[in-house]
């Protein structure tokens, strides 16, 4: 659609230009010699034209179309009608007339379309009594498909309908369209508001980000609350960041209360929907699809479904449907089988319970793969509706109840997990003991007397290895839980991954099979013994689908890994994908990623950061479709060189002072090559709120299930920035964080001082190019507890501004701590031995190359390494973030230099009696005083004006004293005579410029001063700035002068259309003969600013384009007028684009006009968008 406005302003602007092109030629053949000025300005104006209309075609811009809605109540139901006739190619449609009216989409299930260039439907919502219209549409075709899969209804092809065709969807758009589909935490916690408010069963969510702790944070409660008080089932995608372990994702595999689903492949979807030319012998997990366990040792996979679908997409991708996989669609595949056995069990009057219901899935679900540990990648295995179903009827009088698991090591209170993970290399060389805590959970709504008080179940413990995994053989489990003790003897195994189980079986119905399992996972990690640390993996067999972990203790010293992959052996191209996954404390999974596609025998390279002492999965697996139609198996070489260089501190932090820091590096593992390399590239300032708003958000889709209404705090901060910049905000508090924070959300929202949105985000911060200028920026922070929100209403932003590449300051290392000032004993690079520490000195930046506008307290940020690649290949080293590993470097911005001539007397000072330099203070004083003065209402007025006689006969002349007046004159509002007011600011401006001895500012500016003379220097800059008043004066009188011409002109206009039209005439006609010729004072005014300053700067160009236009000189006026707007550099003025309106108006150019108007709306919004 926007090409197609494109073609059509490009079309009007070329006929235009047909029709102007012609006026230069023909005036050239007229006057062969074109000597006379006005003849000269006149073709120079026509040209103008011409190459505006070029310009204005090369350079458009398309920010989308301006649609109006109305919203009213007819009595019932709020309506809402669209104006959409801006975006169709056929005037007669689209208009507001024919639009059939729309309420919110629940009452009526209607919907309305843009047009038929775009096809995009759209449905409308009004809350706050008509206050707020939210019309929604699709982000992206995701939900549609997903939606499609679950539950699409096609009564005549029966084979394109979802698994459950017959249920009822309620969509809950929690991805936000200004953040490209980013989900955000206030669309999360609404969708959960509206879930349980319409009463539904089920929940699919197919979204999900990586997280810093599992089964934590307030989205998780909120959930915890919906399933088991309200009873909801929430299902959802486990992730796409396979195939190594511990990579699932939050919500959907790290939330004990949501069951996380994995994507299975048969090979019956591999042959009809992704087309392979030969399907795979039996079904497989998808490579991406994401593993367990988690952090806490949970499986993280619940169960699999089909992973991969042709689903219905929206209408504006112009098709019907297409294929998508992903843990996103393997999900609403499991949602459409849970709502078929939802379906079933209320026809069957069977208690419906997340609890019962996920028991039957896990119980029932047919195994993948051969080996225990397959169990991380699909979970309990492939769901089974049918069994399910089976397994629900036979326990149907078997108590709702969900097995809580607590885990702590012996003799330790915390961690608390939900399994036992042993990854690193110390956890697995002894015995350990576990006290495991096992709580079962009924619904809130569950009866004491009924159902609390008789349960009790005697539980058979089973251990799937006892030579590793020794348990008590009976448990007596009563509602109030207990606890027994387990003991894992990882000792007597071999390097490499081991999966095994501890699972209760109740002994009066063992055909319920586990009602608990306890996972316990052992990476046992190889010790890299050879120097150099160097480990190869030799001859590894792959075939599509196969997956290779290796698990290494990562050597102490060691910082980054340099690795080879080799593949030979097979014809078609193969795919790989390569995955290095490190675990660390309360850190999101450090997981490096690369896919490498081979078309023959060859080898690659890669090299990425690692943390010593960790154990290290390498997961390197074919694609699960790369080579199927092949019967080669592919041959792979790996092999990982480890390198390190060991220094004495992570983060590097300079002072501010003069001193060097000193850094000790050390190769503990084998001779480095130590090449530091430092630099400063950005700039941290920090910002508090200058205001700070608290207030209860009204309406019912901000009320919790609780009853409790949400809070919302807004935090308003501002910044200036001198130059353009490319800025991004930090709250270290949020940043980072969706579902592991006790914040429900927050976002945030920078305009310029015409509220236009600049930048736009949330939990991911991103950089944002914003232009000079005055700005603020608006943080949007929900919750429910007022306290928490009270702690944060001083709240502290950082803002981060991206160096230009001349303004980067790169640093020098020295050998001696006295180099930063002697200048000797420069570092460049050396050879570490083993065992043999060096100890270099990091110099400080030099004080002249501080950027400016760096203030005391910011913070300059930037890198700093020590090594580089083996095999070279990188620019010398002089980028620390280019090398294989780099550490934050951070220097304190210190107090600006003294002035040194602070506190000195200037001879002229020194030269005045004391009553006169006390009688020019309190004149300064009364000046800025008067300035101070509001003018708001006519009291405030008078008042001012009496001050204004006042000072003007005590200080006559004064040109600064008279400045302020014209400037007071001009902050003036609501003027109800404007040309009174305008005759004011003449006269206030002849008073400045009366008062200036121009003679004398001509002479001055005419002779060159001494650079080391202060006194001349001090004198220049006095007359620098009279030169300033007085241009300022001419120029606002300028402006004044043609606003009476024009406001004259338009009354004459009206009393030449009035009655007594032929008398004004008469009157105009000898006024004229009695007066003769008019003086232009515009004319002179111009003229003698001309004088003195440059009229084509945009301080001055306005009136440049008011003299223009009084010539009838309309095209050179609009290209002065362009040049002003693009030479500003700061937010756009709307007088400047008002006047370049009306030029546009006056030239005839109807389709640039309308395209600039629809701009308005967006250069200058009448208010913020809502959060």
């Amino acid at each position: 659609m926007k090409r197609t406005r494109k073609k059509l302003l490009r079309l009007l602007s070329f006929l235009m230009n047909l029709t102007r092109i012609r006026l230069p030629v023909d005036l050239d053949c007229k006057h062969t010699k074109v000597e006379d000025g006005n003849l000269k300005r006149a073709r120079e104006d026509l040209q103008n034209r011409v190459d505006i209309l070029r310009k204005q075609s090369e350079s458009f811009d398309d920010k989308g179309p301006i649609i109006d809605a109305v919203v009213w109540h007819d009595g019932e139901v709020w309506r809402v009608a669209v104006d959409t006739q801006s975006l169709e190619d056929d005037p007669d449609c689209g208009k507001l007339a024919n639009f059939e009216p729309l309420t919110n989409y629940r009452i009526e299930r209607k919907f309305g379309v843009f047009s038929k260039l775009d096809a995009c439907t759209f449905v409308v919502n009004v809350y706050d009594e008509g206050k707020i219209l939210s019309i929604v549409t699709d982000s992206s075709p995701h939900a549609t498909h997903v939606a499609g899969i679950a539950t699409a209804f096609h009564p005549k092809e029966s084979l394109l309908n979802g698994v459950a065709p017959g249920a009822q969807l309620i969509s809950c758009k929690i991805g936000d369209s200004r953040l490209g589909s980013m989900e955000t935490g206030t669309g999360l916690t609404r969708a959960l508001i509206a879930a349980v408010e319409h009463k539904c069963d089920l929940i699919n969510m197919s979204y999900g980000e990586p997280t810093l702790l599992p089964d934590y944070g307030r989205f998780v409660d909120l959930v915890n609350e919906v399933v088991n008080k309200h009873r909801l089932i929430f299902v959802s995608s486990a992730g796409n960041s396979g195939p190594a372990l511990s990579t699932v994702g939050a919500p959907g595999g790290t939330t004990s209360s949501i069951i996380g689903v994995g994507a299975y492949v048969s090979p019956a979807m591999a042959a009809g929907a992704h087309c392979v030319v030969e399907p795979p012998s039996e079904g497989l997990e998808y490579t991406w699809s994401s593993r367990g366990p988690t952090a806490d040792g949970d499986l993280g996979v619940c169960v699999s479904a089909p992973g991969g679908a042709v689903a219905p997409v929206p209408t504006w991708t112009l098709q019907r449907r297409m294929l998508m996989n992903g843990t996103s669609m393997a999900s609403p595949s499991a949602c459409g089988g849970i709502a078929l056995l939802l379906s079933a069990m209320k026809a069957e009057h069977i208690p419906v319970s997340p609890y019962s219901l996920r028991k039957a899935l896990e119980n029932t679900a047919v195994h993948v793969g051969g080996m225990a540990e397959d169990k991380l990648t699909t979970g309990q295995g492939l769901m089974q509706v049918d069994k399910a179903y089976e397994y629900i009827q036979k326990s149907r009088n078997v108590p709702c109840v969900w097995y809580q698991i607590k885990i702590n090591q012996s003799g330790k209170s915390s961690p608390t997990s939900r399994g036992i993970y042993l990854r690193e290399a110390s956890a697995c060389q002894h015995c350990t003991e576990w006290t495991v805590q096992v709580e079962p959970k009924f619904h809130e709504d569950a009866s004491n007397l009924e159902e609390l008080v008789p349960f009790e179940e005697c539980i058979e413990l089973h251990s799937s290895e006892k030579a590793v995994l020794r348990a008590p053989d009976y448990l007596l489990l009563t509602h109030n839980g207990r606890s027994f003790n387990i003991v894992v003897d990882p000792t007597n195994l071999g390097d490499g991954l081991h999966y095994f189980e501890l699972f209760g079986v109740d002994c009066k119905a063992p055909w319920r099979g586990p009602l608990f399992r306890i996972p316990i996972t052992i990476t046992k990690p190889m010790a890299v013994v050879n120097r150099p640390p160097l480990v190869s993996f030799s001859r590894m067999p792959f075939q599509p689908g196969h997956i290779e972990r290796r698990f290494i203790e990562v050597p102490l010293g060691a910082s980054w890994v340099e690795a080879m992959i080799q593949i030979s052996g097979f014809d078609t191209t193969r795919r790989f994908f390569v995955d290095a996954v490190q675990i660390c404390p309360l850190q999101r999974p450090k997981k490096w990623e690369s896919v490498v596609t081979f078309s023959s025998a060859g080898t690659k390279r890669f090299a990425f950061p690692v943390v010593g002492g960790r154990t290290m999965e390498l997961a390197i697996a074919q694609f699960w479709s790369s080579g199927i139609g092949s019967h080669e198996t592919t041959n792979v070489e790996f092999e990982v060189v480890f390198h390190g260089i060991d220094i004495n501190r992570g983060e590097v932090l300079l002072d501010g002072s003069e001193a060097p820091t000193r850094i000790d590096a050390e190769a503990l593992l084998a001779s480095e090559k130590l090449v530091p390399a430092a630099l400063l590239n950005k700039i941290r300032t920090p910002y508090r709120p200058i205001e700070s708003k608290l207030s209860a958000l009204a309406t019912n889709r901000d009320k919790l299930p609780s009853g409790e209404q949400i809070l919302a705090l807004t935090l308003i901060y501002k910044f200036k920035l001198e130059d353009a910049a490319e800025i991004k905000p930090q709250i270290p508090l949020l940043n980072n964080r969706i579902y592991d924070t006790k914040f429900e959300s927050q976002f945030y929202m920078i305009s310029d001082t015409n509220k236009r949105i600049y930048a736009i985000g949330d939990v991911y911060p991103k950089s944002s190019k914003l232009p000079k200028g005055e700005y603020n920026l608006q943080l949007y922070l929900r919750h429910d507890n007022v306290q928490y929100l009270e702690k944060l209403k001083q709240l502290v932003l950082f803002i981060d501004r991206k160096l230009e590449e001349k303004d980067v300051i790169r640093l020098s290392f020295f050998s001696q701590p006295d180099g930063p000032v002697t200048g000797s004993g420069s570092f460049k690079s050396s050879v570490l031995v083993p065992g043999i520490k060096e100890a270099i000195y990091l110099g400080p930046p030099s004080k002249d190359k501080l950027p400016k506008n760096s203030p005391q307290g910011s913070v300059l940020l930037g890198a700093i390494s020590y090594g580089k690649l083996s095999c070279g290949g990188q620019e010398g080293g002089k980028n620390p973030q280019k090398n294989p590993v780099s550490y934050q470097l951070s220097y304190i911005v210190p107090p600006n230099k003294l002035d040194e001539d602070k506190g000195k007397g200037s001879s002229s000072t020194g030269t005045k009696t004391v009553s006169e330099r006390l009688e020019e203070e309190v004149r300064d004083v009364k000046i800025k005083i008067f300035s101070t003065l509001k003018q708001d209402s006519d009291e405030e007025r008078l008042e001012w004006k009496k001050f204004a006689s006042s000072l003007k006969s005590e200080y006559p002349k004064y040109t600064p004293l008279l400045a302020k007046v014209l400037e007071g004159l001009l902050c003036q509002s609501n003027v109800a005579d404007k040309i009174r007011h305008d005759e004011e600011v003449i006269d206030a401006a002849n008073e400045v410029i009366g008062s200036i001895d121009k003679d004398e500012l001509a002479k001055a500016f005419s002779l060159k001063t001494d650079p080391e003379d202060e006194e001349a220097e001090k004198f220049k800059k006095k007359m620098e700035t009279t030169r300033d008043q007085l241009a300022e004066a001419l120029y606002q009188k300028g402006l004044a002068l043609a606003d009476i011409e024009s406001l004259e002109g338009e009354k004459a206009s009206a009393l030449a259309s009035s009655k007594d039209a032929k008398d004004v005439d008469k009157t105009h006609d000898q006024s004229q003969s009695d007066s003769g010729v008019q003086p232009d004072f515009f004319e002179e005014n111009f003229k003698e600013l001309q004088r003195w300053v440059d009229v084509k700067s945009s301080k001055y160009g306005t009136l440049l384009v008011l003299r223009e236009r009084r010539s009838g000189r309309l095209g050179t006026a609009l290209k002065a007028l362009n040049d002003i707007i693009q030479d500003d550099g700061g937010p756009p003025k709307k007088k400047h684009y008002e006047l370049k309106l009306s030029l546009l108006d006056e030239i005839g150019w109807s389709h640039l006009a309308t395209y600039e108007r629809q701009w308005m709306h967006v250069r200058f919004p009448a208010s913020l968008p809502l959060f």
